[in-house]
């Protein structure tokens, strides 16, 4: 039920979207009801989606999140394990089409299970991803699709084990928990985009599964506190997974799947 709420709250919740319902709204309000307040509905509306899609709201957003956590120092001891969580690839696109694994935004999780994988030969990888769509999901969930491309990366099939049933990250600490079995004596690093390392940190400490963050997939510069957009879409889009990763950390607070609003190192 969480998930089903979750998918449908998102909808609506996006910025993008509830903002070009506000203005619509106001629009038709002026030609059946009032023109001023109408008119006023209409600019808070469109005043929104150029804040959001020009301006800096959206690194406003997003920049407390990716600034939360640092990569491991480079003379770190080396790690026992890696997980990384899915969200990389486009699993109906790349099922479709069957031309390789069709990489999002946030392909930077596979390129980091390669370059990890590569620089700890001796760590065991967890790769935990399977659909998180609520209708017409892929013919092969993103676990299934990695796990299959392993050998083409160069990679042993026996180094990554490949968790494919978890559909949110709630699902990814508690499967990959059962999966890895990590002792107390043991280092494991969680790769995941920095937006969204503070709910997956926390997450994965309330299911007793205490984790190094590895974040990568970084969407603006430290400092792009006042950068502006050069299109509303950028703007709109960073806004949007900004607005959702904070409204994510409020629902898992408020269902006790984290344990602090805004988990920190």
């Amino acid at each position: 039920m969480f998930f089903i709420i979750s998918k449908v709250a998102g909808f609506f919740l996006a910025p993008s979207n509830a903002l070009v319902i506000l203005t619509i709204f106001g629009v038709v309000l002026q030609m059946l009801w009032s023109f001023r307040i109408g008119a006023v509905i209409a600019a808070v509306g469109l005043v929104g989606i150029l804040a959001c899609g020009l301006g800096p709201v959206a690194n406003w957003l997003i920049l407390p999140l990716e600034n939360r956590f640092e990569q491991p120092a480079s003379d770190n001891a080396a790690p026992d394990g890696i997980i990384v969580l899915g969200g990389a690839l486009s699993d109906r696109v790349s099922g479709e089409r069957d031309a390789g694994l069709e990489l999002t935004e946030a392909g930077d999780r596979i390129l980091a299970l390669l370059r990890l994988a590569r620089a700890y030969p001796q760590a065991r990888i967890v790769f935990t991803g399977g659909s998180s769509a609520l209708t017409g999901g892929a013919k092969k969930t993103e676990g299934e699709l990695v796990g299959e491309a392993i050998e083409r990366f160069g990679l042993s099939p026996e180094r990554v084990t490949i968790e494919s049933n978890s559909r949110n990250t709630a699902e990814n600490a508690s499967f990959s928990k059962q999966i890895a079995k990590p002792r107390a004596d043991e280092t494991w690093w969680l790769v995941t985009s920095a937006f969204h390392m503070p709910r997956a940190v926390g997450v994965f400490r309330a299911a007793g599964f205490p984790v190094t963050a590895y974040p990568v997939d970084f969407r603006a510069a430290p400092d792009d506190w006042l950068r502006p957009f050069a299109t509303v879409s950028d703007g709109l889009r960073r806004t949007d997974i900004a607005f959702r990763e904070w409204v994510g950390l409020l629902a898992y607070y408020w269902t006790g799947r984290i344990d602090t609003l805004f988990p920190a190192p």
